[in-house]
């Protein structure tokens, strides 16, 4: 059921609900873990099923120490805050668990659930910038809102969604930690999604620094800027074809009768070195 938004923002109430162990936070009631259901609005669509276990076992010898965030919904409670707890709870085979009710709009229960994520749970920049565009696209706020609810500039808001541009197989490997944001925010500039896939490869290989990337990037938006085109097609479709495969600038001169010259740009020591490897096989 959705609920109209009210106007106002949660303020300062959000401070009480992310306090740890706070004496000002008031456990309204306990609810047994069969009346409480996940949020489908939360911005964690992953959880680590061995820090999962780690916090059922605390759970078992010391209780939750912390209630949830739970609000009325739909003939039962849904979580707003806490869900990693709920089902450290449910591993731990707890019936009852401490809570917080709060009667929440959908839009409050989403900054909710966001803030504590970004605040608590480490949320992978794929998923932090899948939340922060839900906020914008869904709840129509705008970024400068974003930025002080979340407690980030409105640049780390804008750069944030900005991710959700690279292709859907660079943003898998940004999930998995293999390519860095400072790697993503270079891979922006790059217009050719399949070099931009390609280049991402490497990076999750260990071949590309960000400095070494940044100097592809530049070096590309140069030529893009002062194309050198081969009399033949033939040859600039090569050409465009070593640049898309090897991840770099290529220059083929055709110096005539099908003869000239091959000109690989390198970048650093790891660079030349994945390029020798490369032509050696």
């Amino acid at each position: 059921m959705c609920v109209a938004p009210k106007k106002g923002g949660l303020g300062r109430g959000l401070e009480s609900l992310f306090s740890d162990n706070s004496s000002e936070v008031q456990v309204k009631r306990t609810l047994r873990t069969s009346e409480i259901e996940p949020n489908r609005l939360q911005p964690r669509k992953s959880f680590d099923d061995d820090a999962i276990a780690s916090l059922a076992d605390s759970i078992k010898t010391h209780g939750m120490i912390q209630p949830l965030v739970v609000r009325p919904y739909m003939g039962t409670y849904q979580i707003v805050a806490g869900e990693r707890r709920w089902r450290a709870a449910r591993e731990a085979a707890v019936e009852e668990v401490p809570v917080i009710i709060k009667d929440l709009t959908d839009s409050e229960a989403m900054q909710i659930a966001l803030v504590e994520n970004l605040q608590r749970e480490n949320l992978n920049p794929v998923e932090e910038a899948a939340g922060l565009k839900e906020l914008a696209d869904k709840y129509n706020m705008t970024q400068e809102s974003i930025a002080h609810i979340t407690g980030r500039s409105r640049s780390a808001v804008s750069n944030s969604i900005r991710l959700l541009g690279l292709p859907d197989e660079v943003l898998e490997l940004i999930k998995e930690g293999l390519v860095s944001v400072g790697h993503a925010k270079v891979l922006l500039s790059v217009e050719d999604e399949n070099l931009v896939i390609n280049l991402a490869s490497r990076v999750a290989e260990g071949t590309l620094t960000v400095r070494a990337l940044e100097s592809i990037a530049a070096s590309l938006k140069k030529e893009k800027k002062e194309p050198e085109k081969p009399s033949d097609s033939y040859f600039r479709e090569m050409e465009i074809s070593l640049k898309e495969s090897l991840g770099r600038k290529v220059t083929v001169k055709n110096r005539g009768n099908d003869k000239g010259t091959l000109v690989l740009e390198f970048y650093d020591k790891a660079d030349l070195l994945f390029l020798a490897d490369k032509l050696s096989k």
